[in-house]
């Protein structure tokens, strides 16, 4: 086994040698089965082999949250802009119409609200056969490396893996960070790798700094999460400098449904995913749609 001490300090991330796709377009995937990749294509587009996805499944552990108090309005109204809706099965099912056709990340575990100290102790609240049900192109599941909880969310993410492998869906780790928890190079390297090595099929995590390492350091795709609401403009430097870096993607929440106008940050998120747009060209695309839409 491994040895924590002695190990030298990884180094060579070979940052000018990009990872080369031989047969797909989804990093990682070149042998996943054939309903594995149509999954996978439901969430990554082929064109580009990138996504912006809307999460609002905010819900699960802090009720209402502002810009999602009625979800029957608001995420209806921003499934123009984006290729994946990342939810719960509850929110899916009641306040989202199935016309959309859009991917769906489905929010698979439950736990402890905001008014518990430690939100770690998650447990698998939908199972394979819901995910079927739901046309689910991938299955998501929150880790949380370095809290009292962490053994458990492993197990979590690793029975859906295989849950998931059975049935050709992919599953996403989610890397979570609760307030006493690292956000720095070292640890978001360690989460990442640690759940593609488990076997997950996208990981989504946070920018940080040296972030073109952990996209260098992991095999599969990262997708950034948005985290807490930013000034649009600096939100949009964020996703500019992530896909820059290498992400394959974004899962944005706040900024999107907390924005002057939702729907422009959508469209202006999408421009640099999907577009190559600067961060300066998307600011100036969300202002300018923002003043039509008064």
């Amino acid at each position: 086994m491994a040895e924590k001490e002695g190990n030298r300090l990884a180094k060579n991330f070979h940052l000018d040698t990009p990872h080369v796709n031989h047969a797909f377009h989804v990093k990682g995937a070149d042998h996943a089965e054939w309903g594995m990749k149509d999954r996978l294509s439901r969430i990554f587009s082929p064109k580009t082999g990138r996504t912006v996805m809307l999460a609002f499944d905010h819900g699960y552990i802090m009720g209402p949250t502002a810009g999602l108090e009625r979800l029957d309005l608001v995420i209806p109204a921003l499934a123009p802009g984006i290729d994946v809706f990342m939810a719960t099965r509850g929110a899916l099912r009641t306040c989202v119409p199935p016309t959309f056709n859009k991917g769906i990340a489905l929010r698979c575990t439950a736990g402890s609200s905001v008014l518990d100290d430690d939100m770690s102790h998650e447990v698998i609240g939908v199972d394979v056969e819901d995910a079927i049900r739901m046309n689910a192109a991938c299955m998501a599941v929150q880790i949380f490396i370095g809290s009292s909880g962490e053994k458990t969310s492993i197990q979590n993410l690793c029975n859906t893996i295989d849950a998931g492998n059975r049935y050709g869906i992919p599953t996403l780790g989610v890397v979570a960070v609760g307030k006493d928890m690292e956000r720095t190079t070292k640890f978001f390297l360690l989460a990442t790798r640690m759940l593609a090595e488990f076997g997950a099929h996208i990981v989504k995590t946070y920018y940080c700094e040296n972030f073109e390492q952990v996209v260098a350091a992991c095999p599969v795709p990262i997708v950034v999460a948005g985290g807490k609401k930013l000034p649009e403009e600096e939100a949009l430097t964020m996703t500019y400098r992530a896909i820059a870096e290498g992400a394959a993607g974004v899962d944005m929440g706040r900024n999107i449904f907390q924005a002057e106008d939702p729907l422009a940050m959508t469209q202006a998120v999408a421009r640099i995913v999907h577009e190559n747009y600067t961060d300066k060209e998307a600011y100036e695309f969300y202002r300018d749609t923002a003043k039509q839409s008064r």
